[in-house]
């Protein structure tokens, strides 16, 4: 499986601009969660991918990455309130990047842990060190592949911003994400809204939730939530796994 550039995964007018043109350059957070890319439109970083724009200079895409002005349309505080992160959640973002995300799920979930996992090594190194200089000992960022996050233990959420629609064969990648929830898990999906946006890729590349809806239900899942106006650009889907139906004991022979 490959995502298109590193994402998990920025910006709006002249932000948003100077975003959408990294973007054609090349997010990807692990797998797509390279980091988060796409930000303004795939500027943001994408984990696996063949052939895409590299994101080696963690320290200069920090400057766009964690541009204060993207916070007007990604609203990061309320997305994480809606997860309702618990204080002792174990979590991950695939397309970490920089740590957007992760450094506000780790302060949440401050008596769990939080993976960031990129498929960048610069980033990998980024917010480690970030980490590090914040005090937050519960963050801890893994490089991933383009197949799988590599992911250490299994976990209560994983979060993937803007790294869905960069990732090939999805339903076969998420199934293989099934041993990395723990029961009761949950896959939070943030991505583009169609139509005209100010940020975000061309609408050609980008997926209604109805299409991500069977393409998780091929893989197991099941949708539990779709908000489709608490982003004014985005939505956030939230999957856990399908229980099926319970087979019945077969009477002896």
């Amino acid at each position: 499986m490959k995502i298109s550039a590193t994402l998990s995964a920025l910006l709006l007018l002249l932000f948003g601009a100077a975003c959408a043109h990294a973007q054609e350059a090349g997010h990807g957070g692990h797998a797509a969660h390279a980091s988060h890319a796409e930000v303004d439109g795939d500027a943001d970083h994408k984990p696996h991918g063949s052939g895409h724009h590299r994101f080696d200079d963690a320290d200069a895409w920090a400057k766009t990455f964690e541009n204060p002005e993207r916070d007007a349309w990604q609203r990061p505080d309320e997305v994480l309130a809606a997860l309702a992160i618990s204080e002792t959640a174990v979590a991950a973002d695939i397309g970490s990047a920089t740590g957007y995300f992760p450094v506000r799920m780790a302060r949440l979930a401050s008596g769990g842990r939080v993976w960031g996992v990129d498929v960048e090594p610069d980033m990998v190194r980024f917010l480690n060190e970030r980490a590090r200089k914040e005090g937050l000992a519960n963050l801890f960022s893994i490089l991933g592949t383009f197949e799988s996050p590599l992911l250490p233990e299994p976990v209560d959420l994983i979060l993937m911003v803007d790294t869905y629609h960069h990732i090939e064969a999805r339903p076969a990648y998420f199934r293989r994400l099934q041993s990395s929830l723990k029961p009761g898990g949950r896959i939070a999906i943030v991505d583009f809204k169609m139509g005209e946006i100010p940020v975000g890729p061309p609408e050609s590349r980008r997926l209604a939730p109805e299409v991500i809806d069977g393409e998780m239900r091929e893989a197991g899942y099941t949708r539990l939530t779709l908000d489709q106006e608490l982003l004014p650009y985005q939505y956030l889907a939230v999957y856990g796994l399908d229980e099926g139906p319970t087979e019945k004991a077969q009477p002896e022979e």
